[in-house]
């Protein structure tokens, strides 16, 4: 019985200090976990707090068509599809290609998803920040904000922060559960949107040089 307990405190003791910590900034640099954002101004005091970036090898114009066109019936969350369609958040694989239809997104919009809360859209910044606030979601407020910040004329610094409070014990309960998943979920999505703007910027590339070419 001893040991048992042991390893269950050594193991709640190790995920609540180093681990949980490491999930809360992964890919984050110390310019980022103290930088101000567009939307921390709407969720004073939270509860949680959590700052996750991805270094893009293009430039900000490369991410953003995939970042307005996210949820449901729309681009999809570019994270483990199968997953989100399992518990009903897509109905189908995240986008490809850039949709047209879903490119003018405004303050006041609504992003849907699926089985979930739709995300209302609090700030928009072409090119530099997408604030989602959805505050007064039964026991809690979050505000989840993604911001792009140029590294220089072919990197981008994505970052993605979420901020929470809680107002009662079982919503906190409840976000110290999910937070491993969300962890996994958010960092999949960062790695996924990091992808296609690659590709994107890639194709743009060719593009250019096939028209540079001279014609035969």
């Amino acid at each position: 019985m001893f040991p048992t307990l042991f390893v269950i405190l050594a193991f709640s003791v190790l995920y609540w200090f180093p681990i949980r910590r490491w999930m809360s900034r992964w890919g984050a640099r110390p310019s980022d976990l103290t930088r101000v954002m567009t939307g921390d101004a709407l969720l004073l005091n939270p509860t949680y707090s959590g700052t996750m970036a991805v270094v893009v090898n293009a430039a900000p114009e490369h991410i953003w068509p995939w970042l307005v066109q996210i949820g449901y019936r729309r681009g999809g969350l570019y994270s483990y599809d199968w997953l989100d369609r399992l518990f009903g958040y897509l109905d189908r694989p995240s986008a490809t290609r850039i949709l047209p239809e879903f490119q003018n997104l405004a303050v006041g919009d609504e992003i849907p998803l699926g089985r979930g809360p739709s995300w209302p859209v609090a700030a928009i910044e072409p090119n530099r920040a997408l604030v989602l606030d959805m505050r007064n979601l039964g026991g809690f407020d979050w505000v989840w904000q993604s911001g792009l910040y140029a590294v220089d004329e072919n990197r981008t610094q994505l970052v993605s922060r979420s901020r929470v409070r809680t107002r009662s014990r079982w919503a906190r309960l409840a976000t110290r559960v999910i937070e491993p998943a969300g962890f996994l979920m958010t960092r999949r999505m960062l790695l996924g949107l990091k992808q296609r703007a690659e590709a994107l910027r890639a194709a743009n590339i060719d593009e250019i040089r096939a028209n540079q070419r001279p014609a035969a």
